[in-house]
């Protein structure tokens, strides 16, 4: 029998039209799932640039899916450190390993504020296993601020329960100061016309850790220099420091070019830490050689923070270095080399990443490369005994926000005097 015209509807007895109506539901809740979902999804290509990202990313950064869907990459909604951090260490380890999670970063919102977050990303692949492009989660880490301000408080009452064994923490404080020092040279050379200062800042004295510096001379008319920071502390980071200092210093007495110096470095980690648990560094390696009344530098970095230069008209400068991966994480690894030319008054100098990644005021936010390169312009023009005193002071102002050891290497070349420069101050 058919129904009557404007009679009720008949039952959809057989279910399809429930389902169908039940399955676009599903769709619209999926997508709506993803779009307002709690934290922010994103899909890059290989080389970074945003394919797709949800509402409440672009929320948490104050922009709009036009400005940022194929027009930014991933790393230019990061802060300067985190850009650094995530070209030298997050994207060279995702690409061997396919999968980082947790990865603690800061993001720059259109606003100009920071936002910690924590980063998952994974690297999808197509059914023949050709990488295609990178998932990445991205989580509010605001609150972790509060729970590192708990740990720290519960690592406070925890040395005052152990004044008991003060005795014997002193002990271990002195047997580690000695082993740290034979880890550093005792003293750097003279070189003829040129000013030199270093300094160590232990972040810890019942800890061993892993940066390290050496300056020397290579014959009379050249000298070879190197910093860096391993990965980890304790015996293992003191173990994998000796091999790495000895190995830079071999390398460049046999031959002066701080790239070669540095890939051999890379073989011989590689060789060394295998299966389980790779062992990687960053470094900066150099050569000097005294041309005139100025300095020519070579220097190469892999993975290491950029250099300074203090000119002596006050310019600030740093050397540019992107692009230099980790030593001893994979084979083949680039390094990049640079050079510059110090003349009187002119002073390079170089760091460790603890100096950076300090953390300072009520929100523990990090110093970072900005505000280090403000403080070096303060500075400018000075000598490098005046730079390295001066940093000095502020690795003491961090206080407890100092959580990693920290290295400095100043070289520079002394200011002319009056008769030299024949001009009347």
């Amino acid at each position: 029998m058919s129904r009557a015209a404007g009679g009720p509807e008949e039952p959809d007895t057989d279910g399809s039209g429930t389902r169908a109506a039940f399955s676009a539901l599903l769709e619209d809740s999926a997508e709506d799932l993803y779009e307002s979902a709690p934290c922010g999804y994103l899909s890059t290509l290989l080389d970074g640039t945003i394919a797709k990202i949800n509402a409440t990313l672009l929320g948490w950064l104050g922009l709009s899916r036009d400005e940022v869907v194929g027009r930014m990459r991933f790393s230019d909604l990061l802060t300067v450190g985190g850009k650094l951090y995530h070209e030298t260490h997050f994207a060279p380890l995702l690409r061997m390993q396919g999968h980082l999670g947790g990865v603690a970063l800061e993001m720059r919102t259109a606003s100009g504020s920071r936002l910690p977050v924590l980063v998952t990303s994974t690297v999808r692949s197509s059914d023949s296993g050709e990488p295609m492009l990178i998932r990445t989660t991205v989580f509010d880490a605001t609150d972790r601020r509060a729970y590192e301000k708990e740990l720290l408080r519960a690592r406070r009452a925890a040395d005052e329960a152990r004044k008991q064994a003060e005795t014997d923490r002193e002990a271990l404080r002195e047997a580690l100061t000695v082993l740290q020092q034979s880890l550093l040279p005792a003293t750097l050379p003279d070189l003829p016309g040129v000013e030199t200062a270093c300094h160590y800042h232990t972040a810890s004295p019942i800890q061993l850790g892993g940066d390290f510096y050496d300056l020397f001379a290579l014959d009379d008319d050249r000298s070879a220099f190197f910093l860096g920071d391993v990965c980890g502390k304790g015996p293992q980071a003191a173990a994998l420091t000796s091999l790495t200092r000895y190995t830079l210093r071999a390398a460049a007495l046999h031959d002066a070019d701080p790239v070669a110096n540095l890939r051999v470095l890379n073989t011989v980690l590689l060789d060394r830490y295998t299966g389980d648990d790779p062992r990687y560094c960053t470094a900066v390696a150099g050569v000097l050689e005294r041309v005139g009344d100025t300095v020519e530098v070579r220097l190469a970095s892999g993975g290491h923070p950029p250099a300074l230069v203090l000119r002596a008209d006050g310019r600030v400068e740093h050397l540019p270095t992107r692009g230099g991966m980790l030593v001893g994480a994979l084979p083949g690894a680039q390094f990049v080399q640079v050079r510059t030319t110090l003349h009187p008054g002119d002073t390079l100098l170089m760091y460790t990443d603890g100096l950076t990644e300090a953390r300072i005021g009520p929100g523990r936010e990090l110093y970072g490369y900005e505000a280090l390169e403000s403080f070096a312009a303060d500075l400018a023009p000075s000598g490098p005994r005046r730079v390295v005193d001066a940093l000095k002071d502020l690795l003491k102002g961090f206080g407890e926000g100092l959580d990693d050891d920290t290295a400095l290497l100043a070289i520079g070349l002394p200011a002319r005097t009056d008769t030299e420069c024949g001009t009347p101050r």
